[in-house]
């Protein structure tokens, strides 16, 4: 099977290249790398471009946000799975994507998600996000797995569309609840971690938590998480889960 990985970038140039290291030096090896680049002039484009004979496409305009980016990729994209890397992230280690495809292949499953970890700029755990295995009910208690760790047949975004770009910081957690709650995609979890990130990603930001807030707030009542007060008590719940992953008992474990 053939997988296509899109990393977005914008000003990333102290961290795309570990990004671009990460997704090439995987042992497997059907990948079709797309990166778009919303038109950096920090030297972001001169780094991709020393790695453009293993990239497929590598495209640098301007662009409406991430999201927008995102779906720029989903059209150029032709593998049978799609998934998204971000220009501060890394796979875990380099079996990564051969698990996810096996995984695909194995349980012959619409998606696939695993779990993921936060580290600082020394490489230490912060927060490890534990996915746990699916259960269409726990979107009502504010679940979701981790957009980064998150691969989907490229035919699902063909049948039910790509982002919704009316959403700047929760367009991720729209995505997975339409997909996975209210078109019931098939999905299987995958026990491991799988990417690295960053502290400090856009919906991270202190100034961003209330836009984000108001935004999950919305998507829960669109698609009926509990009515009114349930949407409420999803939401907060879903503030809950976060904190939650800070104390896990697996913190300081499986990390590099």
């Amino acid at each position: 099977m053939k997988i296509s990985i899109i990393t977005c970038s914008y000003n990333a140039v102290n961290t795309i290249e570990e990004t671009v290291k990460s997704v090439l030096s995987q042992k497997y090896t059907n990948i079709e790398y797309i990166i778009i680049d919303g038109l950096s002039n920090d030297g972001t484009g001169n780094i991709i471009k020393k790695y453009s004979d293993k990239i497929y496409k590598f495209i640098s305009e301007k662009d409406s946000g991430i999201y927008n980016a995102m779906n720029k990729g989903i059209k150029l994209s032709r593998g049978d799975i799609v998934g998204f890397l971000n220009a501060d992230d890394v796979y875990f280690d380099e079996s990564v994507i051969g698990k996810v495809v096996k995984t695909f292949e194995n349980e012959k499953t619409d998606s696939v998600y695993g779990d993921l970890i936060y580290i600082s700029e020394n490489n230490k755990t912060k927060r490890y996000w534990e996915s746990g295995v699916f259960n269409i009910n726990k979107f009502k208690k504010g679940w979701m797995p981790p957009h980064p760790a998150f691969f989907v047949k490229r035919n699902m975004y063909e049948r039910y569309g790509g982002f919704n770009e009316n959403y700047q910081i929760s367009a991720d957690y729209e995505l997975m609840v339409r997909l996975l709650y209210k078109n019931k995609i098939s999905t299987f979890y995958l026990p491991d971690i799988l990417v690295k990130m960053k502290t400090g990603g856009v919906s991270n930001k202190v100034s961003q938590t209330l836009k984000k807030l108001k935004e999950d707030y919305e998507i829960m009542k669109e698609y009926n998480l509990g009515g009114f007060a349930g949407s409420f008590g999803a939401m907060f719940k879903k503030r809950f889960y976060k904190i939650n992953q800070y104390l896990s008992k697996n913190l300081n474990e499986n990390s590099k």
